[in-house]
């Protein structure tokens, strides 16, 4: 392998390294450039604008918005493609029916926004931890970092197994044939855990931010996003361990009408965890047009249409369980800020958590993403409890009494992960709970969704970044 030909190639498609990798803010962290690159960031009163070009990387396409939706929610049985037959959104319909590739598009861009986001990571750790600077927000500053990237490589694993972790890397020249190689899930998962561990130690809760910092990680959310990685790997002493200690914190509580959480005036509320700050006014660009793509289509829509609900989705249901309409929009109805739905729209409900307000731009949604929230929490603590033993009442109910339901006769794991499909329908986790409870297969074909067990857990390494490699990436599987 020629080393200088493969360089230049990883750096025109595989990591995306540029000389800097920060983006001008004011001192204020929601205000915040995420497309304007600053000349330099070399001293440390400019740190934490190299924390938060990371943050910046979930407001953009390849990151958060139309690949992620369809490999995390159109390829499971909670949503459809959507929109109208003639428009496939490029790859959506294939991964509607599990017709995957390794050159579909939504693939290569998961991989590519990910590995964009570590990146920028990588740099602001690298610089940060070199600094001559107050020693506690520099902690502090790595560790958001070292959430960020802790996370990014999560969802990476979630979607192709193991991938090669790339830690020490600030250039191109760095690049080489052994630091592509795919580490094991085993290998992958303690370095998120390393990660996370530093960001428990170094980050402060959630009311110790001043409210001009509110958004940025905290120590509830690396624990939480911890007890979720414990989960994936079926370490329940620690998943209870660790959301045991997010509830003792009482940083957070129960919105009480579930509906609300989804609002944009209910942004960073008791509930939320961690979440994607976004606005709908520059300077501070939204998520790219993440409800834009999931918008109502048609007479007296805003948006493509993609992403919709299930009709199984929609019959899990009970008439009583509130969720459902704060879940969907259905054709007809009239939605909490007025706006008006025609009953003659070509699909049978929309994703109301990606519903950005009348009063918002389309294109730059005002509203944030919420990824971890304590609702959460109280599921995975639940689900732990089923399988070591205790008490699985006390949080499965807190989240069925909030939904309008009555308390839980059945308080089975079986029974907790029906109720989290339906406490957290869009969320990007439908599919990857299936792969995770060993039951996709079961689940998925007996609904005519073709899961090809052996194949189908993981999603195959994009063939761009295999050829970039001189095959020092291997694909997975039967693909």
């Amino acid at each position: 392998m020629k080393k200088n030909n493969l360089t230049t190639k990883l750096q025109l498609a595989i990591f995306a390294l540029i000389a800097l990798l920060t983006f001008s803010c004011t001192t204020d962290f929601i205000n915040v450039d995420a497309n304007q690159e600053t000349e330099s960031a070399l001293t440390a009163d400019r740190a934490p604008e190299l924390v938060n070009a990371i943050y910046n990387s979930l407001l953009q396409w390849e990151m958060s918005s139309f690949a992620w939706t369809g490999i995390t929610s159109i390829a499971s049985d909670d949503a459809d493609k959507g929109s109208i037959p003639s428009d496939t959104g490029a790859d959506k319909g294939q991964l509607d029916q599990l017709d995957i590739t390794p050159t579909l598009i939504s693939v290569a861009e998961v991989w590519r926004g990910h590995y964009n986001g570590i990146q920028r990571a990588n740099q602001a750790i690298n610089r940060i931890s070199q600094f001559d600077m107050d020693p506690v927000l520099q902690q502090r500053l790595i560790g958001e970092a070292r959430f960020l990237r802790a996370l990014f490589y999560f969802r990476l694993v979630q979607t192709y197994g193991g991938v090669p972790l790339i830690e020490n890397v600030t250039s191109a020249d760095q690049i080489d044939a052994d630091l592509l190689t795919r580490k094991s899930k085993a290998e992958c998962y303690a370095f998120i855990e390393a990660d996370l561990d530093f960001a428990i130690e170094n980050l402060p809760l959630k009311s110790e931010y001043p409210p001009s910092e509110l958004g940025r990680a905290t120590q509830g959310a690396a624990q939480t996003l911890l007890a979720k990685v414990s989960m994936y790997q079926e370490k329940w002493t620690e998943a209870l361990q660790l959301t045991n200690d997010v509830i003792a914190s009482q940083e957070y509580q129960l919105t009480d009408n579930y509906e609300d959480i989804w609002k944009e005036s209910f942004e960073n509320g008791p509930e939320s965890i961690f979440e994607i700050q976004s606005r709908g006014v520059m300077p501070a660009a939204g998520v790219d047009k993440y409800s834009t793509i999931q918008g109502v289509r048609g007479e007296s829509g805003w948006g493509w249409g993609f992403n919709t609900p299930s009709q199984d989705l929609i019959d899990t249901y009970t008439a009583d369980d509130e969720r459902m309409d704060a879940t969907i929009i259905f054709p007809g109805e009239t939605l909490f800020d007025g706006r008006q739905i025609s009953p003659n729209v070509p699909n049978i409900g929309y994703n109301q958590k990606a519903y950005s307000s009348i009063l918002t731009e389309a294109e730059i949604t005002g509203k944030n993403v919420r990824l971890l929230r304590y609702a959460e929490v109280l599921l995975i603590n639940a689900e732990a409890r089923s399988i070591l033993g205790g008490d699985v009442a006390t949080p499965l109910n807190q989240i069925r009494l909030r939904a309008g339901l009555t308390p839980a006769t059945d308080l089975s794991t079986q029974a907790i992960w029906e109720e989290r499909r339906l406490e957290m329908a869009f969320e990007h986790d439908r599919y990857f709970d299936l792969v995770r409870q060993g039951r996709a297969a079961q689940v998925l074909n007996a609904k005519g969704i073709p899961f090809v067990q052996g194949k189908h857990e993981v999603f195959p390494i994009p063939q761009e970044q295999i050829d970039l490699s001189d095959g020092a990436l291997v694909q997975n599987p039967n693909y």
